[in-house]
């Protein structure tokens, strides 16, 4: 994510700060991830991307490719999170730019009280280890092993794992905002 976030931000003419004001993030946040030391939330590489007019894939893939149109991962190509710690956001697809879904494989925090997330959209959840606990306001869901919840994401909202192994989850976010932007064209070659 670092390389393409730092060049796309500087072909954009956009300072550190300025992209800081336009998705309400920190200077210095925007600064880690750049750096490799921080990994954005689903809810943060959205607004990025948004304000970089890109797609999110773009953010999580040194080289999207803009034809393709098809993409397998293999779970042997994906790193394994830490059996403890903050979430682990694993992008899917990450060859495919202008998609209407951006999927990922969640490792979710064990810890209680991260702060609630919330961006345009769609998401769906589908717990494929573990159990999660999803708070919206005013409500509390656990959803086990096989359970899915597809919600509209505008809605405050935090995940976390509850299950004695860590749960892992796949999320798919439509994000209404980046479907209204034109999609690069694809070629069939």
């Amino acid at each position: 994510m670092s390389a393409f976030l730092r060049s796309h931000r500087r072909r954009m003419g956009l300072s550190l700060d300025a992209l800081a004001e336009r998705t309400g993030l920190t200077k210095s946040y925007i600064s880690k991830i750049e750096r490799g030391l921080s990994t954005p939330s689903i809810a943060v590489a959205l607004r990025i991307a948004h304000v970089l007019n890109a797609d999110v894939s773009q953010l999580f893939s040194e080289n999207p490719d803009r034809s393709a149109l098809l993409a397998i991962g293999r779970s042997s190509e994906r790193a394994e999170p830490a059996p403890t710690g903050p979430a682990n956001y694993q992008p899917l697809a990450t060859q495919i730019v202008g998609k209407a879904m951006q999927p990922f494989v969640v490792t979710p925090s064990t810890e209680p009280g991260a702060s609630h997330v919330d961006h345009h959209g769609d998401e769906f959840v589908f717990v494929h280890r573990g159990a999660v606990e999803v708070s919206i306001p005013g409500n509390v869901i656990t959803l086990n092993e096989g359970d899915s919840l597809y919600f509209d994401a505008d809605t405050p909202h935090q995940l976390r794992s509850i299950s004695a192994q860590r749960a892992e989850v796949i999320i798919v976010v439509h994000d209404r905002d980046a479907a209204e932007v034109p999609a690069a064209p694809r070629s069939r070659a």
